[in-house]
């Protein structure tokens, strides 16, 4: 049984935007790569070919794993967010021992980018925020065996 897939409108939009790129226009780039690679001749040491199968395969694979998260998609109602404490749907500006501050969107695990400080509520970071108030101190105990403390500051929407 799939777990839910927890998004925001905004990953459930980039979901579907995904979905249809890739089978409209990905499916059709690599069916072409797919014919123009089976007129090279023989398909059995036809790098090409190999190439082309392998990209569709991935592609049909990325397809079946969107398809299955829209269908146990769970989108947060951002309406009936607070600021009270750290949820799924927040950002939330925090401080660590270093006096370094950062600033994370806390999101479902579908729709985290760590490169974009969209972080996970299954991440050690996530985790350990969720239903924080402003204010409060958490430690979050790294992957490495450390921890580290971080400081709430701001809770947004």
């Amino acid at each position: 049984m799939p777990k839910d897939v927890i998004l925001t409108h905004e990953g459930l939009d980039k979901l579907k935007k995904e979905l249809e790129h890739l089978t409209t226009t990905k499916r059709r780039e690599v069916a072409e790569r797919i014919k123009d690679a089976r007129e090279f001749g023989d398909i059995s040491e036809n790098s090409e070919y190999d190439d082309a199968k392998q990209e569709q395969g991935m592609i049909e694979g990325r397809i079946l794993e969107i398809e299955e998260q829209l269908r146990s998609a769970s989108v947060i109602d951002e309406s009936s967010l607070t600021t009270d404490a750290v949820q799924i749907g927040t950002r939330v500006t925090v401080k660590n021992e270093k006096g370094e501050t950062k600033e994370y969107a806390i999101v479902g695990s579908a729709e985290a980018n760590p490169a974009e400080l969209k972080i996970s509520n299954e991440s050690p970071v996530g985790k350990a925020l969720l239903g924080q108030p402003k204010g409060a101190s958490v430690t979050v105990a790294r992957p490495n065996g450390k921890t580290s403390t971080l400081e709430v500051l701001e809770i947004s929407r």
